[in-house]
């Protein structure tokens, strides 16, 4: 009896090991509908800040994506160099970047990106930075 229990339980853990794995060490998820983006690092909520996604007529992605590079000084190419500090580009040029514009936090003001409180754009520009790109997971829903 005992050996098949442990049978199947080492059958469980094997089958459950790709979707237990797939978890990022490092996880922003961006609510569009509260503004808000929760950071969670190694499951635990660490973060719940304000953020500004896409005002009317701009669109910000949804989905998940991994980051895909970090630019800390960042100028935007699109938008007449507006600063874009402590930039985390997750989907072609679509990043979560600080503002200068942190009275908007809160409310939908952006062109598409994910805005935050500078300091709070650099905390997790640093925790990208330690847990590496692959492990940092960006997940935006509505």
């Amino acid at each position: 009896m005992n050996r098949l229990f442990l049978t199947l339980f080492g059958v469980i853990v094997l089958c459950l090991m790709p979707i237990l794995g797939a978890a990022a060490p490092l996880v922003a998820k961006v609510d569009i509908s509260s503004q808000t983006m929760t950071v969670i690092s190694n499951g635990q909520v660490a973060y719940q800040w304000p953020v500004s996604t896409a005002r009317p007529g701009k669109y910000t992605p949804r989905g998940q994506w991994k980051a895909k590079w970090l630019s800390r000084h960042h100028k935007s190419s699109l938008y007449n160099n507006a600063p874009m500090p402590y930039s985390i580009f997750f989907n072609g040029n679509y990043a979560i970047h600080g503002t200068n514009q942190v009275s908007r936090l809160g409310s939908p003001a952006s062109a598409g990106c994910v805005r935050l409180a500078p300091e709070h754009a650099a905390v997790l520009f640093r925790m990208t930075q330690a847990v590496g790109l692959r492990n940092m997971k960006v997940v935006i829903h509505n």
